[in-house]
């Protein structure tokens, strides 16, 4: 077996704990489940109590109050709203054995703000998901704490390798893959929007123009990742003199629709920057 597979083989052995039951908590309790952890290697909190009934009968793992499951498990994932995150690591703190990895997904909660509410020498990781994760296609960018060492990394990062693609990064570009890939799906979904707006304004039934635009969205963006070529030579590839797709992007240029995109990521990631400050 590699160095790899006996790494991933151990990390895969431990119990996790997951807080906070809504979209990417569940996300990942089925994406885990789907990568092979067991049911009884997870356990579930969440304020709701009818959440949780939910999350238990859907999926059949143990579900407890905050403070039982931070004390049971090695890795404790905090799935929960960043107003809500100081009353929850309050919760925990006091639970946690030593050298218990706890991992943040939620925006603009910073390694230094969950290490000062946490004991001295926990290990902390500050994970940015994004919503593509509900299909197993994420994008995760994981950024070690002062504690956080090689091997709890490598369980952030196979924590977050079940429902997609994982990156490590320091946590000085947390804001930028925030603006990135962390808001980008709405950025998609926005032009996706006015392209099908579109096809209804030139004439096609809606549901013919969302599978023109959906299929299309989905075979560019295959290209992009099966060739490695860069996106302007496919443009260009797509573009010939004088054509169609000139006609279209010169419109584009000329309505400066590039560099809003630009000020548009610019502004979230300075947005990221200032729910982040609140939480050092």
């Amino acid at each position: 077996m590699s160095e790899t597979a006996e790494r991933s083989h151990e990390v895969s052995g431990r119990k996790v704990a997951i807080i906070g039951a809504g979209v990417m908590g569940e996300t990942l309790v089925s994406g885990l489940l789907r990568a092979g952890r067991t049911t009884e290697q997870l356990i579930v909190s969440d304020r709701s109590p009818e959440r949780l009934a939910v999350i238990k009968d859907t999926y059949g793992v143990e579900v407890a109050s905050a403070a039982d499951a931070a004390a049971s498990v090695s890795t404790v994932v905090l799935a929960v709203k960043p107003q809500d995150m100081g009353k929850v690591l309050d919760t925990i703190r006091d639970h946690l054995a030593p050298g218990t990895l706890v991992v943040s997904i939620a925006a603009g909660i910073t390694t230094a703000y969950l290490e000062n509410h946490l004991p001295e020498g926990t290990p902390v990781a500050r994970v940015m998901p994004n919503t593509p994760a509900l299909v197993d296609e994420g994008m995760a960018a994981v950024s070690p704490g002062e504690h956080c060492d090689a091997h709890h990394l490598w369980e952030a990062q196979d924590l977050m390798r079940s429902c997609g693609k994982v990156l490590s990064i320091p946590e000085e570009y947390q804001d930028a893959v925030t603006a990135i890939s962390g808001s980008g799906p709405a950025y998609i979904f926005f032009v996706v929007e006015a392209m099908i707006e579109a096809g209804v304004l030139l004439g096609l039934p809606r549901a013919t123009a969302t599978e023109l635009v959906v299929q299309t969205l989905y075979g560019a963006a295959t290209m992009l990742k099966e060739t490695g070529e860069h996106p302007t030579v496919l443009r260009e590839r797509v573009s010939s003199p004088g054509g169609t797709t000139m006609a279209a992007l010169r419109e584009l240029e000329d309505h400066k629709v590039r560099a809003a995109f630009l000020s548009a990521m610019e502004a979230a990631a300075k947005r990221s920057a200032e729910l982040a400050s609140g939480h050092n």
